[in-house]
């Protein structure tokens, strides 16, 4: 292809199939229609948000007894509020370039940081939310009976199967391939002997990210916590929105710390079935949504799910008792990855297009499958060099936690 002068326009243009391409499991995610964030023609700023109901829930009648109920929907904020960019330069010399070197040189490496960024960023928001752990932290996943116990747990908790995904970090993905290398499976061995790849495995469709996140527990040191005083239930309507709510304990080291995205269970307190909220056998596991630091022993947690003991929001039960024990998951001040198995429905992105400012010569800005990059021109007369600033502005928000949980591998 014959030379062209770069505009802001083909920047643009050459920039966004690269990042669609690359998305990988991100590109999966429920995408918050960005139509609704605002009604501006023009593009939208940090701060623009968007509204996204629960959905309602509902018990069953038994026999021709007319019972109504309420329709009580919670509902979370979504807030683009993530400006992120790539900024470089070009001679001007280099301003006359075939398109196939713009992206090969500069395009695709932008991206890639790009995606990179936008992945781990949408990981960390997860993982810290989720409050079902399943396995032993600290133990690479390297088997099938391994990975089932993710898909497994996701069924006991009403997780639809249609739009399944396993995010393994490379340490569990390796540690899964090698175990199937061994099976009379020509498909599946082929792909995971040859090419490194899972493909959909157990239901889930299965992505090795190299930016899974990791997450480092308080320190928790020689403490037997306990939950503070009886009758610490809530109601649907009070934590419709949030989701939580808070938890007085004591029996905590006076210097102890919970980290947000610590995971625990209380003696006593089972996990419900979401549609016939039976028990499941399973007690229910809590994750603190907030740093604490104990005071003279006492520490009152945010925590989630709520504790719900009746209703169609049901989540565990029963209530929990005075000084029932609460155990955390993992070792104190202890580093552990987090691979995860969710539904796509989980978390929701949105990328909207961004302003062109009236002073902003030559800017241009495109859109492609919902995602949107912006191209400003900086032209330095000094030096006689190009400078050019690509931004994209997202949000992201983790809105239904009860679809999504972390998976280690057993002893």
């Amino acid at each position: 292809m014959s030379n062209t002068t770069l505009t802001a326009d083909i920047v643009a243009k050459s920039a966004l199939p690269i990042l669609e391409n690359e998305l990988g499991w991100v590109n999966q995610l429920y995408r918050a229609p960005e139509e609704e964030f605002s009604k501006s023609v023009n593009g939208y700023k940090v701060g623009d948000e968007i509204s996204i109901r629960r959905p309602a829930d509902f018990t069953v009648r038994t026999g021709p007894t007319l019972s109504t109920q309420d329709v009580i929907e919670g509902k979370t904020t979504l807030k683009v509020d993530q400006q992120i960019g790539v900024d470089f330069e070009f001679s001007s010399t280099d301003l006359t370039l075939k398109i196939e070197d713009l992206a090969e040189r500069v395009m695709k490496p932008a991206m890639m940081s790009i995606v990179n960024h936008i992945a781990a960023d949408c990981a960390s928001q997860m993982y810290s939310g989720f409050y079902n752990w399943v396995g032993t932290p600290g133990q690479i996943v390297n088997s099938y009976a391994d990975f089932a116990r993710g898909p497994e747990r996701l069924t006991e908790m009403s997780v639809p199967y249609d739009g399944r995904i396993a995010l393994l970090a490379p340490s569990d993905n390796w540690g899964l391939i090698g175990s199937q290398t061994n099976l009379f499976n020509g498909g599946l061995v082929s792909s995971a002997y040859t090419d490194g790849r899972l493909g959909k495995v157990g239901g889930c469709e299965t992505f090795e990210s190299q930016v899974a996140p990791s997450h480092t527990t308080g320190t928790r040191d020689n403490t037997s916590p306990l939950v503070n005083g009886a009758d610490q239930n809530v109601t649907y309507d009070t934590a419709k929105n949030t989701w939580s709510q808070s938890l007085i304990c004591d029996g905590f080291d006076a210097s102890s710390t919970v980290k947000k995205g610590d995971v625990f269970t209380i003696a006593g307190v089972y996990m419900v079935n979401q549609r016939t909220k039976a028990s499941t056998g399973i007690l229910q596991q809590f994750v603190a949504t907030a740093d604490g630091t104990a005071t003279a022993g006492a520490l009152t947690m945010t925590i989630s799910p709520p504790i719900i003991i009746a209703g169609p929001h049901q989540t565990v039960d029963a209530k929990p008792a005075d000084n029932a024990a609460l155990t955390f998951v993992g070792d104190p001040s202890t580093t552990y990855k987090q691979s995860m198995a969710f539904h796509k429905n989980a978390m929701a992105l949105a990328c909207v297009p961004m302003e062109l400012p009236a002073a902003a010569y030559g800017s241009a800005r495109r859109s492609y499958k919902g995602f949107s990059v912006r191209v400003i021109p900086i032209y330095d007369g000094t030096n006689d060099i190009s400078k050019w600033r690509l931004d994209m502005l997202y949000g992201r928000k983790l809105i239904d936690p009860r679809t999504g949980l972390r998976l280690s591998g057993t002893a």
